[in-house]
This record gives C-alpha cells, structure tokens and sequence, in this order.
C-alpha cells in the first residue's frame, strides 16, 4: 500500500515539475539565402561610369550589376549580393547598398542613347583590368570631374534636389541583351581610360 501511494505522488511530482532535461528544448532554425547564377562573360567585362558619381556599371549584361570601391556588386531577385570578383564569390549583402540610391533607374536609356541630362554623353568603355589598378587613384583625385565631366558635354553640376530619383526615372521596357566582349587590342595607359570603341564610332562620323 505505502509502495503505490509513493508511486503516485512521483508521477504527480514528474507530471507537475518537468524534468530539466524534458524542459530543455533547442530549436535551431537556419534560413539559407540562395546565390545568384553565375553571368558567364566570354571576356572581363568593361563598365562605364555613371556620370555625377564613381559607379561603374556593365551595361554588356541584362542585370543590374556594377562595380564601386573595390566590390562588385549585383542585384538579382530583389536582394544584393557583392564579391571582389566579377565572376565568382558571390555572397549575400543585407542591406541596399548606399550607392544605389543615387543610379537612375532609366540609365541604360541613357547610354544607348547617348544622353545624360539632356546633354551628349560620350561616355569612355573602360577594360576590368584598368578598372582594378586606378579605381581607388581616380576618386581620390576626383579624375572623373576634372579631367573628363565624365564625358558630358557642356556638364554642370547639378543641385541635391535636381539629382534624378529612381522613383521618378521610369524603368526601360525593353533590356538590351548580353553579348560577347571584345578584347581589347591596345594596352591602356596607366592611370587614364581608354577611349571605347563607342566613341570611337562617334569621331568618325
């Protein structure tokens, strides 16, 4: 009789106080963010920069992807991703990257046509490897302002409130198709962009 009576008062002491063990309960929950497929480039990519700041886009792809202090940086399914490398390492970027607010959306418009704030836009195709070696040298010494206006005719800066919103830029319907890249020929002088075979079409006529 005392035998059962102390086995009902352990299960009711087990059934009100949990073992600790019992209590103990782990739950790990891992989210993997997956990575962006790879762009297969036949050659290193050239990029442009976008007038008013030192962003570097490659306008060869179908994807936003550009190049700014040191990373390369690419959107793809509404989330960024950024590497050292153009063409692998890809890793996933929380945040909206602070430059972006200030790329118009409609900026390939712009190179096809030519055009940046209603003014000639001779803009300068520059190889990866220039990119590489000068990026850091040309925004310390403001290369882009001083010596080109970024290739803008008749270039006048504009005011913070007169600097294009992507909200206000209307989004090309139409997305230019990757292609392949040609090498380039010549070697680039250090420290200054080679001239593109964009302008060079535009001297000869």
């Amino acid at each position: 009789m005392k035998k059962l009576l102390f086995g009902t008062l352990f299960l009711a002491l087990v059934i009100i106080v949990p073992i600790p063990t019992m209590a103990r309960v782990n739950v790990g929950i891992s989210i993997s963010i997956p990575l962006p497929p790879l762009i297969v480039f036949a050659a290193p990519p050239e990029v442009v920069v976008i007038p008013e700041t030192y962003v570097y886009a490659v306008p060869d792809v179908d994807a936003d992807m550009f190049f700014y202090q040191g990373w390369w940086w690419r959107l793809w399914e509404g989330r960024w991703y950024r590497s050292h490398n153009y063409n692998s390492g890809w890793g996933y970027y929380k945040n909206v990257p602070s430059f972006y607010n200030g790329i118009p959306s409609g900026w390939r418009n712009d190179y096809r046509d030519h055009r940046w704030g209603g003014q000639q836009w001779n803009y300068q195709r520059i190889p990866q490897q220039q990119l590489k070696r000068n990026w850091s040298t040309w925004e310390k010494s403001k290369y882009w302002e001083k010596h080109n206006t970024w290739g803008v005719q008749g270039y006048n800066p504009r005011t913070q409130s007169q600097q294009p919103s992507r909200k206000e830029q209307p989004k090309s319907q139409e997305k230019p198709q990757s292609r392949e890249i040609d090498k380039q020929q010549s070697n680039p002088q250090q420290g200054k962009p080679e001239r593109g075979g964009e302008e060079n079409r535009d001297n000869r006529r």
